[in-house]
Formats: C-alpha cells, sequence, structure tokens
C-alpha cells in the first residue's frame, strides 16, 4: 500500500506534491521529467488564446540574504540563503495548437500522473467566456484530468485577466459557469492572496462549482533598488512593473490565507502554494487544510534537474513518508487541518490579567 497516496478532487495521487504552473512546466520535456523524477502531478504553464510577449530582460530573479550585512539582493554573494523569487513573466507563449499533441502525449506516457492544465481568458462578455470553454474543451479532449482557472497572476498586461478579476465574485460566477458547461472534470480556482476580499471570492468560486481553491499565487510585489547605482535589481530601459514575490519569503503569508478559507469552509478542498522547501513547509499546508501542495521556487532553483526539482521530490516524498510512519499515520488525511481549531481571534488569546477587557476604556 502506498501510503501517499492522496485522493484530492476526485482524482488519485500517487503522492500529493504537484509542481505549479510557472517555468517547471512550461514545455513538455520538463513536464515528462518532472514525472519522471517523481511528482505526483504537475499543473502546466498557463495556457491561453491571446497573443503573448515576454518584456524585453530578465523574467525572474531570486533574492538571498545572509546573516552578515543581511540585506536583500540578487546579487550573488558567500554564504547566503534564499530568501525569495521575484518574476514579471506572461502565460505561456506556446500556442493551443501546440500544447495539445504535447500534452496528449504526457497523459499517454504517464497515466497514473495527474495532469492540470492551467487557462486563462478574459472577462469582456460572451466572447472570452467562449475562449474560456474553447480552452477547457481542448485541453480535457487530449487527456488533462482536471482544469485550473488562473484568476490570479499579479501581473497580466490586459486588464481582464488574473489578479485584475479576481475580486469580481460575478466575474468569477461566469467563468465558473461557461467552463462547468463545457467540461466534466473538476475545476480548481487559483485566486490571487492580495485582496480583503479572498474568503468572499472563495466562496463564490466553491457555490459556482469549484473543486478547489489553490492559494496562494505570488504577491503583487517591486524588485529593489540598488543605492549606489540608483536602478533596480530587474529593470527594462530603468523602467519596472508590479511583479510576483514567492518562495519562502511568503510562506507565512500565504498559511495565513490557507488558513482563513479552511476555517470558513471546512469542507471545501485546497490546493496549498507558497514557499515549500521541504518537508516542514509541506506539513505545515496540511495541518491548515491543505490537500494537496504545489511547488514551484525552490524546483527552480535546484542546480543541475533543469528546474523541476528531481533531488526535491524525493526528499519530500522519503521525509513524509518517514514522518507518516513514526506518527502512525495512514494518510495525510489524518492530520490534515488539525490547525484549524486552535487558530482563533485575538481577544480569544489568554493574557497576563484576568481583569483585561479588551482594551475597552471602562466608563466612569
Amino acid at each position: 500500500m502506498n501510503a501517499l497516496a492522496t485522493r484530492f478532487t476526485g482524482l488519485d495521487f500517487v503522492n500529493p506534491f504537484v509542481l505549479a504552473s510557472a517555468p517547471p512546466t512550461e514545455s513538455k520535456r520538463k513536464i515528462l521529467r518532472a514525472f519522471e523524477a517523481g511528482w505526483g502531478g504537475v499543473v502546466t504553464k498557463t495556457i491561453g488564446l491571446h497573443p503573448v510577449e515576454n518584456v524585453a530582460g530578465p523574467k525572474t530573479i531570486f533574492q538571498r540574504t545572509s546573516d552578515v550585512a543581511p540585506y536583500v539582493s540578487r546579487n550573488k554573494r558567500p554564504d547566503t540563503v534564499s530568501h525569495s523569487s521575484w518574476n514579471w513573466e506572461l502565460i505561456s507563449d506556446q500556442p493551443l495548437d501546440l500544447w495539445l499533441p504535447d500534452l496528449e502525449e504526457i497523459k499517454t506516457t504517464y497515466p497514473d500522473r495527474m495532469l492540470i492544465a492551467s487557462i486563462m481568458a478574459g472577462a469582456g462578455g460572451e466572447e472570452e467566456m467562449e475562449n474560456w470553454r474553447k480552452l477547457a474543451r481542448a485541453v480535457v479532449n487530449v487527456g488533462c484530468d482536471a482544469i485550473e482557472l488562473n484568476m490570479s497572476c499579479p501581473h497580466m498586461d490586459r486588464k481582464d485577466m488574473g489578479a485584475h478579476i479576481a475580486n469580481d465574485e460575478d466575474i468569477i460566477r461566469s467563468i465558473l459557469k461557461a467552463v462547468k458547461s463545457a467540461v466534466d472534470v473538476p475545476i480548481w480556482v487559483k485566486l490571487t492572496p492580495a485582496t480583503s476580499t479572498l474568503v468572499d471570492a472563495a466562496g463564490a468560486a466553491y457555490e459556482a462549482g469549484a473543486a478547489s481553491i489553490s492559494l496562494c499565487n505570488t504577491f503583487p510585489s517591486l524588485p529593489l533598488m540598488d543605492p549606489e547605482t540608483m536602478k533596480f535589481e530587474v529593470e527594462v530601459d530603468g523602467l519596472v512593473t508590479s511583479g510576483g514575490l514567492g518562495g519562502l519569503a511568503i510562506l507565512p503569508q500565504a498559511l495565513q490565507r490557507v488558513s482563513d478559507i479552511n476555517k470558513a469552509y471546512p469542507d471545501g478542498a485546497v490546493s496549498g502554494i507558497g514557499g515549500i522547501r521541504g518537508f516542514r513547509e509541506a506539513f505545515n499546508f496540511i495541518v491548515h487544510g491543505a490537500g494537496n501542495l504545489q511547488v514551484c521556487t525552490a524546483a527552480m532553483e535546484e542546480k543541475g534537474s533543469g528546474g523541476v526539482g528531481v533531488k526535491l521530490i524525493q526528499e519530500l516524498t522519503d521525509d513524509l513518508k518517514d514522518y507518516m510512519e513514526r506518527k502512525g499515520f495512514s494518510s495525510i488525511e489524518d492530520f490534515r487541518g488539525i490547525a484549524r481549531d486552535r487558530i482563533v481571534e485575538h481577544s480569544q488569546v489568554r493574557r497576563k490579567s484576568d481583569e483585561y477587557n479588551g482594551g475597552y476604556k471602562i466608563s466612569a
């Protein structure tokens, strides 16, 4: 019996670890290598129908820090550790008609691995709804097991796409209605974490038929400026725009978002993303309710793996299996969500004095 086998949104994963929609899943070659290495699933780099052209410069940087002069910088220097990734990369520039035969070959080669297609279209009326339906039908017809709707990219050039639309509950419902009318597979919805209405947006998605919420995509952010050169550490012609911060730096915030959704909708599935580098980070997503774990930055940073985390997936599965054996757990469901009831309102945490009244002024 495979103790790491996980059933999530009705799909059987050989293990709960999935490569997230990003450069590690941008091509057939990388996805096949990822499955060969042992990943339980992949979410493809987001596929769309509109023309895509990235900026004329680096698309992704990795930022590091140290305990000596501990500043965060992409500049390579000795004795540093990973802090975060930052990118302003758009969705896949490979057109749909090239993706389809690749997806079919991937699924045929690894029928026991879960292939989730990330798709994106706009929100500007019926034509865009039909684009969502067209993308959904196409990827499912070649064997994809599920679809992830990208409503979370923090730096799309079109204002009717990505994180720009993730606060609009009516748009979320309309896109889900369109996609669900076209296909009969689990639909995951990847929402932006950068909103005060995330719980409401997730509720709208669940209500409209989402099988899972995927959290967290990268957080909107800016790269640092070098005080000596007065240049941003990544820029084009001296200019920069909002990009996405990922990696270890976003882990506590990602856990907060996953916890918020799990507390509000304890029966709703969540695919956890944001800062997983090893077992401890993965464990924390599970105890806050995630039943599936997506990884990006750590896989990209692994040297010699082609950016797909060949050693990382072995470490993740070995460490999770060892932990479960030591604790006597038969599956991750045995400890998923156990932190939920211990996350409380600030006023519920015991104070030094029993007389403390919560900060309210007592009337004379």
